[in-house]
């Protein structure tokens, strides 16, 4: 099953939906991130967080990027089975190294981020 993102057309081959995802973290645009996201997800940003609406994980992811501008994003790991993927990488924003974590699950053709996690790099 080839799912492809909101709004966007499948590509020929193999689809890496962190592409487009790993684009807007580093360009900090919650409003394109949140594109993506499912209905209600589970957003943890440096360890406060929860279970939230797309417009609230919007507004904190989106929060966290006005306080802690990327300069550079990096996925490290990915991995996968039947509907869902994950995630893996490296977030520089602020002058501050941050490990993210992505779950993606595909469902009726969409790939829609179910949980997403910054917790700082010690």
């Amino acid at each position: 099953m080839l799912c492809t993102s909101l709004g966007l057309q499948a590509q020929s081959g193999s689809y890496d939906v962190f592409v487009p995802i790993s684009k807007y973290i580093t360009q900090g645009n919650a409003d394109a991130l949140s594109a993506w996201f499912s209905d209600n997800l589970d957003i943890t940003i440096l360890s406060k967080g929860g279970n939230s609406s797309k417009v609230q994980a919007k507004q904190i992811l989106n929060s966290f990027f006005n306080s802690h501008t990327p300069r550079s994003f990096e996925v490290t790991y990915t991995a996968g089975r039947a509907n869902m993927k994950y995630a893996l990488g490296n977030l520089n924003a602020g002058g501050e190294s941050y490990l993210v974590t992505i779950f993606v699950y595909c469902n009726e053709n969409k790939n829609q981020i179910q949980q997403f996690k910054i917790e700082r790099v010690q």
